[in-house]
């Protein structure tokens, strides 16, 4: 297996390239630069494109992978209704999810053989979107509405039709600030970062009932800090054992183990990482993490060990100005 890790810099305007070594070593492939502050990135289904979200004219980008080193080369682009914060696709690579902070919504283009073509779904009032998260099952669009405290719920129709479902929102506590979601691989769970609070709800996708509920929340700040929270980003490891989150005042990576079924998180540890950690990810093995320090212009690898799935970091690695993003392709 081959794996390449891209990072977006929307101050340079740059997506540096890497290819990531077995041995926990990043060699640097190629550096794009982007016509627009690249911030959101998302690899296709069939691993054959990168889409990457640009603003201040608001548009995703789709650049075409080479399948020898993972090098990119500009094929389209097509215009989004708002800032994008966070771009998805769904699992069979037909629609793109668009989710916008500042305007307050989320979007669905079509994507035809892989490029991005017109918008056909927009919905407004979910104020503080920060995310579009498709469940494993490929149904439902989770999108966090951070400024709301809710997780609102849609059902993805075959022509990329958004339609509330019944009931239509999950809500958090008052405050928490719901941003980045991550899925257990068994299909059961499903875990937010909460931005405000800096706290982990773990939302059990369907009770006896068939009803989603939150079964547990945890801080994930160690003990005594006493800063403003400010949490980021979430991920889980491909075989669903390790569960990281970020917060940036504190700039540390937070170490979750996750039970069996996925329905107990215990926290295990805090990292020490790049200053401000916007972003950061889980290579496609689940041996490595690499995260992006918005502050200090540089990424750092980390191997995996152990049964708590503690951090050791393994490199540092320059990249362009204000690094925001990570994504890992495997191929």
């Amino acid at each position: 297996m081959k794996q390449t890790v891209y990072t977006a810099s929307p101050e340079s305007q740059q997506i540096h390239v890497w290819r990531l070594n077995p041995e926990g070593t990043l060699t640097l492939v190629q550096v794009v630069d982007v016509p627009g502050q690249v911030q959101p990135m998302v690899v296709s289904p069939d691993k054959r494109f990168l889409y990457v979200g640009v603003r201040p004219e608001f548009r995703v980008l789709a650049y075409r992978i080479s399948p020898e080193d993972g090098a990119l080369t500009f094929t389209a682009e097509a215009p989004l209704p708002g800032s994008p914060t966070h771009i998805s696709t769904d699992h069979s690579g037909r629609f793109l999810f668009s989710g916008s902070y500042n305007a307050g919504c989320v979007s669905v283009t079509r994507l035809d053989d892989g490029l991005p073509g017109e918008t056909v779904e927009v919905v407004e009032g979910l104020e503080g979107c920060h995310s579009a998260n498709i469940s494993p099952d490929n149904r439902t669009l989770w999108v966090p509405a951070l400024k709301q405290d809710r997780i609102c719920l849609f059902t993805l129709g075959n022509d990329g039709k958004l339609t509330a479902q019944e009931p239509g929102e999950v809500t958090t506590v008052e405050g928490a600030g719901p941003r980045h979601i991550a899925f257990h691989p068994n299909e059961q769970y499903a875990y937010c970062v909460n931005e405000l609070n800096s706290s982990v709800d773990v939302w059990q996708l369907s009770n006896p009932h068939g009803q989603i509920e939150c079964v547990q929340t945890l801080d994930m700040m160690p003990a005594g800090f006493m800063d403003t929270r400010w949490a980021a980003d979430i991920h889980i490891t491909p075989d669903g054992r390790h569960l990281y989150a970020c917060d940036r005042t504190a700039s540390v990576i937070t170490v979750f183990s996750v039970s069996e079924d996925g329905s107990v998180l215990a926290v295990e540890g805090h990292q020490p990482t790049e200053t401000q950690p916007r972003g950061f990810n889980v290579d496609h093995s689940g041996k490595f993490l690499i995260a992006a320090g918005q502050k200090s212009h540089h990424i750092a690898l980390y191997e995996i060990q152990g049964v708590q799935g503690l951090l050791e970091e393994k490199g540092r690695y320059a990249v362009g100005e204000g690094p925001m993003w990570v994504v890992v392709n495997a191929y």
